[in-house]
């Protein structure tokens, strides 16, 4: 509809100056936005563009808490990358606006351009890109903040995120085209099921009166209007006038309610949350059932995104020597949740227990500050985990004692 606006008002609207004689009417802006085709198209362009950003911004804030975790030669470190990922990336954005950025432009475009200039990571606003089937994509015009490299880079200096092989807000798109009718109507029923209907009858005597015109237009344009428009009102009739209000006998809207237009407002909410596959409850704002949401939002969103962007950030900076000598980055998704320390003590007594995690990885998962001492990085068992062959030693061993 954003299209639709747009080829409205250049087949409809030509500017001018008053002054100008070429015979092109001057429209204003308030002109513009008085014509109802305008107000359809930009409440829809704006119910688009609510339902499309709150998933997008949900996503770009779950992908914005994990830990990009650095690893050299298979153990983790705390260096110049992992900075880079967690804390700056360029000078001008911390890492949580730098991911933001790069989400958007990620489901906005269904594809994302990162850079790298003077050690510093950049997401490109605009591209050129040429593409071959056996050899290196070429970007060219790359710009940043309105600022235009002049080289071109090849697929491999450059970290080059793609979502779909398929845009899937095109889809959208063609969808809302034919449900923003429904919308439209729902919205119209509704302001007619409020409004005033009524008979004028106007006999022949008052029809033949000298000023019947003034009598009339003051009556339809004055009287009728602030009857109308204000809760409390009497009608002044002429002789010969009479009015029956039939608001209530005729058939109207009744039926239709802010609720109706709710639900499809929802609707339109729910089908841009599921091409996303992401729950409709959060995209709706609903609190029903919040954690089974945000599991699902992991399992089938964040998870596959940390995921391919884990791919293209190792391949590129690591390739496949670093790869080979355990130089690797891990997006670490655990933190998207929202930890309760006071829910999970039974769970996290089990996994120290059981000698899985340490009591500084668990510190971490929680984002509390580690323990600078050597036993809290070891691992503990408790007597009831044993191996098969520890038990049955014991057991011989308390036979031959008897």
């Amino acid at each position: 509809m954003g299209l639709n606006l747009k080829n409205w008002l250049i087949k409809n609207i030509l500017h001018r100056d008053p002054g100008d004689n070429t015979g092109n009417a001057y429209v204003s802006v308030a002109d513009i936005l008085k014509d109802q085709s305008v107000q359809d198209a930009i409440y829809e362009v704006y119910l688009r563009e609510l339902a499309f950003w709150t998933c997008v911004n949900k996503i770009a804030n779950a992908i914005s808490k994990c830990e990009f975790r650095t690893y050299m030669g298979r153990k983790e470190e705390h260096g110049r990358e992992y900075y880079l990922w967690n804390y700056e990336p360029n000078p001008n954005q911390n890492a949580t606006v730098f991911i933001n950025k790069l989400i958007g432009q990620l489901y906005r475009h269904n594809e994302a351009l990162v850079v790298e200039i003077g050690n510093h990571l950049y997401v490109a606003d605009a591209y050129e890109k040429e593409v071959y089937a056996l050899r290196d994509y070429r970007f060219s015009g790359i710009v940043i903040d309105n600022y235009q490299l002049s080289e071109t880079l090849r697929m491999s200096d450059v970290l080059f995120f793609e979502l779909n092989s398929n845009d899937m807000r095109r889809l959208m798109n063609g969808m809302y085209e034919s449900y923003s009718n429904l919308l439209m109507y729902a919205q119209k029923a509704y302001t007619k099921s409020r409004g005033h209907k009524g008979i004028l009858n106007v006999d022949a005597i008052a029809q033949e009166s000298e000023n019947f015109s003034e009598t009339f237009n003051e009556l339809m344009t004055e009287h009728f209007k602030n009857f109308f428009d204000k809760d409390s009102a009497v009608l002044p009739l002429f002789n010969g006038y009479s009015y029956t209000d039939i608001s209530q006998n005729a058939k109207t809207y009744s039926t239709e309610s802010t609720r109706d237009i709710k639900a499809l407002a929802d609707d339109i909410f729910e089908f841009t949350a599921r091409a996303f596959s992401f729950p409709p409850s959060l995209a709706k704002g609903d609190v029903q059932d919040t954690g089974k949401a945000i599991d699902e939002l992991l399992t089938f969103v964040v998870d596959p995104l940390a995921k391919m962007m884990q791919q293209e950030i190792n391949r590129k900076r690591n390739g496949y020597a670093g790869f080979y000598a355990g130089n690797y980055l891990k997006i670490d998704t655990l933190a998207v949740k929202h930890i309760d320390i006071f829910d999970i003590a039974t769970p996290i007594d089990k996994l120290i227990s059981s000698g899985a995690f340490t009591i500084n990885d668990i510190l971490e998962v929680i984002g509390k500050p580690r323990i600078d001492a050597e036993w809290a990085d070891q691992h503990f068992i408790t007597k009831n985990y044993s191996t098969i062959q520890d038990l049955l030693a014991s057991l011989s061993e308390g036979n031959a004692g008897e």
